[in-house]
């Protein structure tokens, strides 16, 4: 005994039934990424109207992040940042090419000899 709900098709409605979903599923795509479009571009206008730019410019003084570059170990008491570097060119996008200066860090990693300490005493 067949019951209503398979008695009760009609296959040329149902395959016109079919055909509407898939047009309007079409048309709900389009909106769903309209409306997404619009969410990201004012997350977007959020984000940057609270974040400050920042550039440098040739012979400024930066230090590199540890965990870009992984330079020097320590786990989690390792340093987080490394350098000081001397910003030689600005390459664009935030990018920016780093020359180690030596002189600052042998100055930070050597005692700075006094000229009272080295003067010969008469």
């Amino acid at each position: 005994m067949p019951i209503y709900r398979t008695a009760a098709v009609d296959a040329v409605h149902n395959d016109e039934e079919l055909q509407l979903n898939l047009d309007l599923q079409e048309e709900r795509r389009e909106r769903t990424a309209i409306r997404e479009a619009k969410t990201k571009l004012k997350t977007t206008k959020y984000y940057n109207a609270r974040v400050r730019g920042v550039t440098f410019r040739p012979e400024d003084f930066v230090c590199r992040s540890n965990d870009a570059s992984h330079a020097v170990g320590g786990g989690k008491l390792g340093p987080k940042w490394e350098g000081p570097y001397e910003v030689t060119e600005a390459l664009g996008d935030g990018s920016y090419k780093l020359r180690p200066n030596i002189l600052i860090i042998g100055l930070l990693h050597k005692r700075v000899a006094t000229p009272a300490a080295t003067d010969p005493v008469s």
